[in-house]
Parts: C-alpha cells; sequence; structure tokens
C-alpha cells in the first residue's frame, strides 16, 4: 500500500469508552513530569510540560513516534485473518495492537484497502482500540491517526459517511464559503471518528492538463483562486478539531509523471514557483495550518542537487521553515512511492528525511528497515537525539491542540450525532449543485425535456468507487434520471469500449431519444471517442459528461452538450442529473482552462468559462 477494536470491542463494531478514570490511569507513568493538582496533560500548550514527556521517553520510544504507519485491519486486536497474514508479511507484528507495542509508532494512517474503514461505529472502534493499545505501553502516549479524505476522487472513509465535491468542482463553484464548509463537515465527521490529522487539502495548482497524479484533486489553474479555497478549507478542517494537511509541498501540479511510480522533475524558475507554486502554500500557513506534506519531486530552481524536495535541506529548512516561516509539523508524503525510492535505498530515505527538516516519516515500505536505520543513525552520531525531540516535540504539540492529550477517545453517540447527517448530506448536495459546469449546449438541447425526450440511455465509464462505497456511475446517472421523471436505463460501455461494445451502445440508442455518455480521460486515441461519435452519427441527441477531467472536452468536438462533473462520486453525478434536467441552474466556471486539443497552444474555453441556462 504505497500511498500515504480493542479488547473490549472484539469485532462487534461497538466503540466502548475507557472512563476517565481508565485514561488517567493508563497515563500514569507520565503523572509525575507533569503538574501536580491536575488531569495528567493540563496546560496542553505548555512546551516545558511536552518536553518533561520527552525526557522520559527511551530512545526507542523517540524513533517510534516520528512514524505514521498502515496496519491491516478492522480491529486493533481482532482483526481477521488475511490482515493478520498482511501484517506479518509487510510489518513482522498480527495487530495494530503488537505494531504499537513492537515500535510504539506515534501515528497510524487509515485504508479502505487495509480495511480499516468498513463503517463509521467500527472505524471509531478501531480508533478506540489503537488508542488504549498505545495508552497501556509505558510512558504510553495517544497515536495521532490520519488518513487521506480529500473527497472527490481520493476517499478512504465511504457511505454512510457524507461524500463531498473534490478540490477542482469546488473550484469550478469558486465559493470560499462553500469551501470552508465542505472542510467543516468533513472534520467533523472525522473528529467523531477518532481521525485528527486530514491529509488534505491538495495545495498544488494544477497548470498541467497532463498531470497523471494531481488534476482534479486541485482546485485549480489560478494560483490566487486555489490560495483562496485552501485557506477556507484549511480553516474549515480544524475549527472542526483535525489538523489540516497543505500538500504537495514546493508544488506537485505541472508534472507528467506520477510520484507514486516515477520521479518527477519540476521546471519552474525561482520567479515562476513564487508566483504560482508556493502562493496556496503561503495562504496556508497564513490560516494556521497545522501540518504540511512534502512532495517527492525534484526542483532544480529551488535545489538542484538531484534530491527530492522531501529529502531536502535547502526546500524543507531553508525555503519552507526559513523563508516561508512555517514552524509546524512536516509530514513526508508516503516513502513507498517510488519518487522517494529511486537515488536512496529505504534504509536511507527515513534518515536523510529528517536531517531535511522533515518530523513525521509517512508509510515506509518495510517500517523494521527504516525504524532501524533511523534508531543506528542517533547510536552512530548521523542524527542527534536533540534533532529528534525538535520533531517529537511538534508532533506532541499538536497531540496537545488536537485534545489527544486530554482525552483521544471517541463514542458511539458522537458518531451517531455526527456522521452522514442529513444536514450534511443536503448540505453536500447543495455544494455539489454550485459546482457543475455547462460548457457546450447546442440548440438548447438543455435542459433536457422530460416531454420530447422521456427515454434516456446511459452509457460509458464505470471506474471504481474512490471510497469503495457508491457507483457505479451510468447507474447513479440513471438512477438520478429516473427520478427526475424520466425512463433511463444504464449500459456500461468501459474506459476503452470495444468495437462490440460500440455496436451494443448504438442498438441501444435506437430505442432512446436521448444518450448521455459518462467520459474518463478522454485521449487523442481513446475508444471513446469513437463511441460518442457513433452515438452522434445516430441522430439521437449525445450529452457528454466528464466524469473526471473536464479537458475531455477538448477530444470531442461534435457533442452536442457537455457537462463537466469533476468527479464520478454520488454527489456530484446527482447534481449533473439536476442540471441535465433542468431541476438546476450550472452554475460551476472552469477552474483550468482547456486547450485545444489540435493546438495546445491555444485556448478552447478559458478559466471562468461555463455556460448559463
Amino acid at each position: 500500500m504505497r500511498d500515504s477494536s480493542t479488547g473490549h470491542t472484539g469485532s462487534t463494531g461497538s466503540t466502548a469508552r475507557p472512563s476517565r478514570r481508565t485514561v488517567l490511569a493508563a497515563t500514569a507513568g507520565v503523572t509525575t513530569a507533569l503538574a501536580a493538582g491536575t488531569s495528567a496533560y493540563a496546560d496542553s500548550h505548555d512546551d516545558r510540560r511536552l518536553r518533561a514527556l520527552i525526557s522520559r521517553m527511551t530512545l526507542e520510544e523517540k524513533v517510534g513516534q516520528l512514524f505514521v504507519m498502515r496496519v491491516y485491519g478492522h480491529s486493533a486486536t481482532e482483526p481477521d485473518q488475511a490482515d493478520i497474514d498482511a501484517n506479518l508479511k509487510e510489518i513482522g507484528v498480527r495487530t495494530a495492537e503488537e505494531l504499537i507495542a513492537k515500535y510504539r509508532v506515534g501515528g497510524i494512517i487509515y485504508f479502505a484497502l487495509a480495511h480499516n474503514t468498513r463503517d463509521p461505529h467500527q472505524i471509531a472502534a478501531l480508533s478506540n482500540g489503537i488508542q488504549q493499545a498505545s495508552l497501556a505501553q509505558p510512558r504510553g502516549l495517544p497515536v495521532l491517526i490520519s488518513t487521506d479524505q480529500e473527497h472527490g476522487i481520493v476517499a478512504r472513509v465511504g457511505k454512510p459517511a457524507t461524500l463531498l465535491p473534490g478540490a477542482m468542482a469546488l473550484g469550478a463553484g469558486g465559493s470560499r464559503q462553500d469551501a470552508r464548509a465542505a472542510g467543516r463537515i468533513s472534520g467533523t465527521e472525522l473528529h467523531a471518528l477518532g481521525i485528527r490529522q486530514d491529509y488534505a487539502p491538495v495545495a498544488d495548482v494544477n497548470v498541467n492538463p497532463a498531470n497523471p497524479v494531481i488534476g482534479v484533486r486541485s482546485f485549480g489553474a489560478d494560483p490566487d483562486a486555489v490560495a483562496g479555497l485552501v485557506a477556507a478549507q484549511v480553516k474549515g478542517y480544524q475549527g472542526a478539531g483535525v489538523a489540516a494537511t497543505a500538500k504537495h509541498f514546493p508544488g506537485h501540479g505541472d508534472t507528467a509523471v506520477d510520484s507514486h511510480y516515477g520521479f518527477p522533475v519540476i521546471t519552474h524558475s525561482r520567479e515562476v514557483w513564487e508566483t504560482l507554486d508556493a502562493t496556496p502554500f503561503r495562504a496556508a500557513i497564513r490560516a494556521g495550518i497545522d501540518s504540511i506534506m512534502t512532495a517527492h519531486i525534484m526542483v532544480p530552481a529551488l535545489d538542484d542537487s538531484g534530491d527530492p524536495a522531501t529529502l531536502s535541506p535547502t526546500i524543507l529548512t531553508g525555503i519552507l521553515r526559513g523563508e516561508l516561516g512555517y514552524d509546524g509539523l512536516v509530514v513526508t508524503d508516503s516513502l513507498g512511492m517510488e519518487g522517494v525510492r529511486t537515488k536512496y535505498g529505504d534504509d536511507r530515505v527515513p534518515v536523510l528525511a529528517l536531517k531535511a527538516g522533515v518530523d513525521q516519516l509517512l508509510n515506509p515500505p518495510s517500517l523494521d528497515v527504516a525504524w532501524n536505520a533511523v534508531l543506528k543513525a542517533v547510536q552512530d552520531g548521523e542524527l542527534t537525539e536533540a534533532r529528534l525531540e525538535e520533531s517529537i516535540l511538534r508532533v506532541l504539540r499538536l497531540k496537545s491542540k488536537l485534545g489527544l492529550l486530554r482525552d483521544p477517545y471517541v463514542t458511539d453517540a458522537g458518531v451517531d450525532r455526527a456522521v452522514g447527517t442529513a444536514g450534511h448530506l443536503r448540505a453536500a448536495d447543495r455544494i455539489a449543485e454550485r459546482t457543475t459546469t455547462l460548457l457546450v449546449n447546442e440548440d438548447g438541447l438543455l435542459p433536457l425535456s422530460r416531454r420530447r425526450s422521456p427515454r434516456v440511455l446511459v452509457v460509458g465509464a464505470d471506474p471504481a468507487s474512490p471510497s469503495g462505497s457508491d457507483g457505479p456511475p451510468t447507474a447513479v446517472l440513471a438512477r438520478a434520471l429516473t427520478e427526475l421523471g424520466f425512463t433511463a436505463s444504464a449500459l456500461s460501455t468501459g474506459t476503452a469500449p470495444s468495437a462490440a461494445t460500440i455496436a451494443r451502445a448504438v442498438t441501444a440508442a435506437g430505442e432512446a431519444d436521448a444518450v448521455v455518455v459518462g467520459t474518463y480521460n478522454v485521449s487523442a486515441s481513446s475508444s471513446q471517442k469513437t463511441l460518442v461519435a457513433q452515438l452522434r452519427s445516430t441522430g439521437v441527441p449525445v450529452i457528454a459528461v466528464a466524469i473526471r477531467n473536464p479537458y475531455d472536452v477538448a477530444q470531442l468536438p461534435d457533442v452536442q452538450a457537455f457537462v463537466a462533473a469533476y468527479s464520478w462520486t454520488d454527489v456530484e453525478l446527482r447534481a449533473a442529473a439536476r442540471v441535465i434536467a433542468g431541476r438546476a441552474e450550472p452554475r460551476g466556471e472552469l477552474p483550468v482552462p482547456v486547450q485545444r486539443a489540435d493546438d495546445p497552444t491555444r485556448v478552447l474555453y478559458p478559466v471562468g468559462y461555463g455556460l448559463r441556462y
């Protein structure tokens, strides 16, 4: 897994919450180091008290505080056998409880693929189990639990939690108020689940349409607009008690290489970086961002050593901390990604990251190798304990700010009050409705008339659900249109439809009054173009809905109507259906320019373009 439960609960999912007495008893080992007469973690912003905690740690415990690690299983103590096997293979432990006991990790990251996020009450129980396991250790401290809940195309927690429009959709909406509200809703729900650090928002400015890893995860191509939305989301998340994380510093928006699988090089000049890439990060810092994530990219204009930014003292200590004045927590992107492993071995990467100025080491491919490498670096004098303590202090400051040092536990009642509430779901729909963007509408085809076009065929791509809990897109669109009064049917044709599949779609179109085609990253050679062209040749009106990148419109010049939804999650698809049916006005405006397919130097649709009814 490259990217970024308790003994009381077993596998039932109940979040049996230890009493206040139990919390204090579990931390009795550090009470002497803190002030007498109050709870063990009183005066949580007092660095003197946090340093007292650090002074009592063994070297091994100090090393552990710097790591944030994945672990498989829905329970901290009783995961399924398949997850036990995965843990033994990848980490050398059976459970989260054993992971904490062996390595004393300061953080754990949740993934849907690791079966950490099955349902809200299970997630809360897992979080409580992790906290109880950590506090049961000598000098035990709460764990900072994190995840990637960007929304849109990256979401680890799915339904019945609220799923919101992603960054580029919010960029199309252009409302800082909506961006802040989305952050507040997401933060409120994560907090109730025991997740107190979210690796969001994305602060990258997406100026490269071919960017394979950022794209619609970015708010857009205008650095000032992106900056405003980033700052709004920071305030939303952090106002809900969850640490926001601006990523990926120093800016991953202009690359054609995915750092999960290669080593991108950003060729911006220092001047371009200052005005483009740095702007949203400066805004995040002004907004009081709790953490910033590094990028595994090389930016020669900032550091010509050939090292990735994650391992660059010039970039992290010199620029981020020195020039930008940031003194919060710095976390790496996943250390299992190829971009940070190209030049150095897995034993050198964590050591070099700490020397560069990193505080948290996220998800190394082998925790044993990374943990022991840091330990050895201290024992050999390459790293000092004082350097580790500098980062541990930042980690503890954040844990203290988030209230983890007072009480890290969550409750079933808190989950029920916060997660997937009717108010949150309604707000998500309203926000999504303000993001849908209409780019083409020949002869006023939209809004589609139920009287003239009652039968609608929905075809197109059905990529897997980002959260594993909604979709498939063609079925969602068909169901939404049916609920709006049409008779709609769905036919999945995929991202690369074959000639036989296209023929089936054309035959089905003969029984329809209109066809909606969900497009997904259409390229010049994509057979999705052939699908649209052959559907168009039937004479039946064709409406394209880009369910990921809005750039698809440049490859489909003959389509009669084109709607950008920016993601294939249900909330955005339902909003697109309401716009198609005329139940909602198209209010979104492009947050990125779309270049012509035949001449990328010319703009087909500029930033701010969007039609209205």
